[in-house]
């Protein structure tokens, strides 16, 4: 994440706050998914949008530093609706929460620097189902 232009992604939400979008889904993961909950809700009073907390199992901030436990408890407690997409964690629920954010966004927004990983299964997911995606 170290090379993640946020100035670059706060300038991304922000147009797609004044074009009219309302709804932020995030994922709750460190890194990328974080960093875009922190600049929603930067800007989310002044454009009327809501942030959207889809959190996979209740345990997904259990093994997080305590600088991003106290980001992730920020975006939480100040999000609009939290989704808990499954009681208890299982081997899945990442990607069910993947599949959920892609299929209930107009766009996905996609930090991809590994053909591995969760991201790299969200944005083949996106692909595979004709869905609008905006790369960093």
């Amino acid at each position: 994440m170290s090379d993640l232009d946020t100035a670059l992604l706060d300038r991304i939400i922000l147009n797609l706050m004044k074009g009219g979008t309302k709804n932020f889904y995030c994922g709750m993961a460190m890194g990328f998914d974080l960093t875009a909950a922190q600049i929603v809700l930067k800007y989310k009073r002044l454009y009327g949008a809501k942030l959207i907390a889809c959190v996979p199992c209740p345990e997904q901030a259990e093994n997080y530093s305590p600088k991003d436990r106290e980001i992730y408890d920020n975006a939480l407690n100040n999000c609009d609706v939290k989704i808990m997409l499954a009681p208890y964690y299982f081997s899945g629920c990442m990607h069910r929460r993947d599949r959920f954010l892609v299929d209930n966004c107009n766009v996905l927004i996609s930090y991809l620097r590994s053909e591995s990983g969760g991201t790299y299964y969200t944005v083949n997911y996106a692909r595979k189902v004709n869905a609008n995606i905006i790369e960093i």
